[in-house]
């Protein structure tokens, strides 16, 4: 009776502890979001793994040999056709983040700085765009850069063309003006966000200080920004490689991705192990890229304080 008299308070104590762990704020977070959580688990890391796996079989047909292999992977980075398109992506997918940012950067700095109590309105009107399908927002660059379409009308018109352009469609440029519109509002609304955290009173500071209006706007504002232009790149840039309706619709041979030959591999050519060993070797590359923008645009955010 003395003993266990003695060892209660401890494991009162225990007991005790352990409900108030299990009532504490992280734990019942955790609870909260776990269900969620693994079903994003299952719906993005379960595809992935089988990708991978299927990176590493052949193909025969309608047939998958699962003997372990590195032939798809030789393939993915040794056939020329594959790394011109390849890089050819991340060319297109840089060039639009560059400039998608840069045109999508002073919208976000007016609305942040001059729209007042517009602001709302201002965004209401960014979005608007995106009231219509992505393919006819696609459709309607095809429209205006064709050959008979608005641009080289208007051209004509001003009698700087003498005939109709052929160069303004189904090439890579067509490609990069189609995606920059499109990824335009996607830009515009993490920048808009970073912008308007920014402490007014540090740009008065420096205003006070004697800094003009561009000094201030590099040495306070635009470092300040970095984790919108972060986010604003990354948004553009990463799905951009994997685009391949854009490049199918306005793109012609000059324009073809690596998403085409991706997709050409899973449908046409019945090749799932060759498209997987794509799609992973797109997926690794496009992570260090990513990773490599991250870092510079950190390191130029703080050089330039």
């Amino acid at each position: 009776m003395t003993a266990a008299a003695e060892g209660s308070p401890p494991l009162r104590m225990t007991r005790a502890r352990r409900n108030a762990l299990l009532q504490s704020d992280p734990i019942q977070g955790m609870a909260l979001i776990s269900p969620t959580f693994l079903y994003a688990l299952i719906l993005l890391v379960l595809p992935i793994l089988v990708v991978i796996a299927h990176s590493f079989w052949t193909q025969d047909y309608l047939t998958i040999d699962h003997t372990f292999t590195l032939e798809n992977y030789r393939l993915a980075l040794t056939e020329p056709i594959y790394r011109e398109l390849l890089w050819r992506s991340l060319y297109i997918s840089l060039t639009v983040s560059l400039f998608t940012v840069v045109l999508a950067y002073p919208i976000a700095y007016f609305i942040s700085f001059h729209g007042g109590r517009h602001k709302s309105l201002w965004l209401f009107l960014i979005t608007i765009p995106f009231w219509t399908s992505y393919l006819l927002r696609v459709m309607s660059w095809k429209v205006i850069l064709g050959y008979n379409g608005v641009l080289n009308s208007g051209l004509m018109g001003l009698g700087i063309l003498s005939e109709p352009s052929t160069a303004l469609l189904y090439n890579s440029s067509a490609v990069i003006i189609t995606l920059t519109h499109a990824w335009a509002a996607f830009a515009i609304l993490p920048i808009f966000v970073s912008l308007e955290k920014i402490d007014r009173t540090l740009v008065e500071a420096a205003t006070d200080l004697g800094d003009g209006p561009l000094r201030s706007f590099l040495r306070v504002t635009l470092p300040l920004s970095a984790p919108g232009i972060i986010s604003a790149t990354l948004i553009v840039m990463i799905p951009t490689v994997g685009d391949y309706v854009t490049p199918k619709l306005v793109g012609g041979k000059d324009g073809v991705m690596i998403a085409n030959a991706i997709q050409a591999q899973f449908g046409k050519a019945s090749n799932w192990p060759l498209g997987a060993a794509l799609s992973v070797t797109t997926m690794v590359i496009v992570t260090l890229m990513a990773g490599a923008t991250v870092l510079v645009i950190r390191t130029a955010a703080r050089l330039s304080r």
